[in-house]
């Protein structure tokens, strides 16, 4: 792709100061680059190389004081956006330079309407009359493909699933039609078709209004899917910048080779191990889960949603089974009711032979330590008061373990996810989120399950801490003998950590076999199109062959 060359937003030796007890003294250092009209600017890293500060620098967005820039200037239409009052700052926000954040959830107020919450930039800005107003929301909503735009202008954003409200937060960026675009990982929670969806959402509007977008991403499908040019940060500075066809095929930096050789591959690596004959040790029959709304004194109608239909399968020692589908397929109510998080409506559930579906918390509670979870979020699944050694020794100790023998198979537990000891006196907050997790699967470790139930550990993990991790549960999983339930939204993950693969679809498998099976030859409808779906699906056929060619000739 090419683009015209009209400079739009140049940013000039930009630095970052970070606190002075931070373990490194900038979050940015002397980064510049040049954003033009008609171009997508993709800017890609690992978490914490400071792309999301640069970008945030923009609109002066800084996470705290203790965050502010030290040098360098931030360009826009003559202005440098570095040196511009509060006031100047906000009448740019959401007018010439808009902004979509990596969460809608967070970013959205859970009390005010869409509609609402996009009318409020319109008059911020006086854009028109209530009626003027409320044409141009319609518009934009109607603009971002949302259906029934007058439904979803009165609808909160919980009612909304995380793809709507993605595309409601584009449409808050739209309203006034501006000339910089900055989108910052918006695409990163989001299942394939859901984010193929996105992405050709931002190219085809950036095509027809002409803007300069600057997307931040640590995604290289996302990057060859829409990028004219790449900026690739670390640890605050640009390695390497140039189109996106010299960095995607012809990298010069090491760091950047690194990152492209983490990208998960579509094509399975390995050849699966043949479990045929291994004893199941997880036997699900006609699992069934409806969620209930609604109803109650004032006669609200009662809303009922079937996460899963009727749902059958095996897992069997020392296997893999991933679980794939889109949001809202039910996958992850598999896992919550499997692991009896919820209580599912009927069907049985087999934990070595015994029903633990129907079982009382009492007489479950001998039972949990066999099969353990790691969740998605592991911010979220981590008391913050406690340290991680407390953490990870709490499961044994409340099943009768020794507190002392506790804390001390904690410090081992770390060790063996890649962590130091002396982590163990430390806080969640005080790691990454990479570490999060690996403390997450040390606690689930904790109790020496048989089954491990991983619900889409890596989704918000950058390439490299993300094959990390997966390189860590497929060890775990050989060392220690488990069965692992593996649920994601990611076809290029499970490619890598799977045996058999399941494709859920609206509460139901549609498909189930090997990997090699599943992705070399996709019998149902509903898989190719998932397939189809993946990010920059055709860079990355094109990167493997690349790499197995140079696998060959070495």
């Amino acid at each position: 792709m090419s683009a015209p060359r009209e400079p739009l937003l140049s940013i000039e030796g930009l630095t970052v100061d970070l606190p002075a007890n931070a373990d490194r003294r900038h979050a940015v250092q002397d980064v510049s680059l040049t954003l033009h009209r008609d171009e997508i600017l993709c800017i890609v890293g690992e978490s914490g190389s400071g792309k999301s500060v640069m970008s945030r620098s923009v609109l002066g967005l800084f996470p705290s004081r203790h965050v502010r820039p030290s040098a360098g200037r931030i360009v826009f239409r003559g202005e440098n956006l570095l040196a511009a009052s509060p006031q100047a700052l906000r009448r740019l926000r959401g007018d010439r330079i808009a902004m979509i954040f990596q969460e809608p959830m967070t970013a959205l107020s859970p009390v005010m309407t869409i509609g609402r919450q996009i009318d409020e930039v319109l008059e911020c800005h006086r854009a028109g009359q209530q009626a003027q107003r409320r044409a141009r929301v319609l518009e934009v909503l109607a603009a971002v493909n949302l259906p029934d735009p007058s439904a979803i202008l009165s609808a909160y954003p919980h009612q909304l699933s995380g793809g709507q409200r993605q595309r409601a937060m584009i449409a808050m960026a739209l309203a006034m039609e501006p000339d910089v675009l900055i989108a910052d990982e918006p695409t990163t929670a989001l299942d394939v078709t859901t984010q193929a969806q996105i992405l050709a959402l931002i190219r085809e509007i950036q095509s027809r209004q002409r803007m300069g977008v600057l997307f931040v991403t640590h995604d290289f499908g996302v990057v060859a899917e829409i990028a004219h040019s790449v900026a690739v940060m670390k640890e605050g500075r640009i390695v390497e910048q140039g189109s996106a066809e010299e960095v995607l095929v012809s990298p010069k930096a090491a760091y950047t080779r690194a990152l492209l050789a983490a990208v998960p591959r579509l094509t399975p690596t390995a050849v699966p191990g043949d479990f045929t004959h291994a004893p199941e040790v997880l036997s699900v029959v006609d699992l069934r889960k409806s969620y209930r709304s609604g109803g109650g004194l004032l006669g609200r109608r009662t809303r009922e949603v079937t996460a899963i239909k009727s749902l059958s399968f095996a897992l069997r020692r020392g296997e893999t089974l991933g679980i794939v589908g889109e949001s809202g397929s039910g996958k992850s109510t598999v896992a919550r009711c499997i692991t009896r998080l919820v209580e599912p409506d009927r069907g049985a559930i087999l934990l070595g032979g015994i029903d633990i579906a129907s079982l009382s918390n009492r007489a479950l509670r001998p039972l949990r330590r066999r099969m353990q979870m790691v969740f998605q979020d592991p911010f979220g699944s981590l008391n913050p008061r406690r340290n991680v050694g407390q953490l990870v020794a709490e499961g044994p100790i409340v099943h009768g373990q020794d507190p002392v023998r506790a804390l001390r198979r904690a410090c081992e537990l770390l060790e063996l996810v890649g962590l130091d000891a002396r982590a163990a006196g430390r806080f969640p907050h005080e790691f990454s989120g990479g570490q999060r997790q690996r403390i997450g699967l040390a606690r689930a470790l904790a109790l020496e399950p048989a089954i491990l139930v991983a619900d889409e550990p890596v989704s918000a993990l950058d390439v490299s801490v993300q094959a990390q991790v997966l390189r860590l549960i497929a060890d775990i999983r050989e060392r220690l003998g488990l069965s692992v339930l593996f649920i994601t939204h990611d076809l290029r993950v499970a490619s890598q950590v799977c045996d058999r693969v399941a494709v859920m679809r609206h509460g139901e498998i549609v498909e189930v076999g090997t990997v090699q099976q599943v992705y070399s030859d996709p019998r149902h409808a509903y898989t190719r199109e998932l397939m189809a779906a993946v990010p920059g699906r055709a860079w990355s056929q094109r990167h493997e062959s690349c790499a197995a060619s140079s696998a060959g000739l070495a």
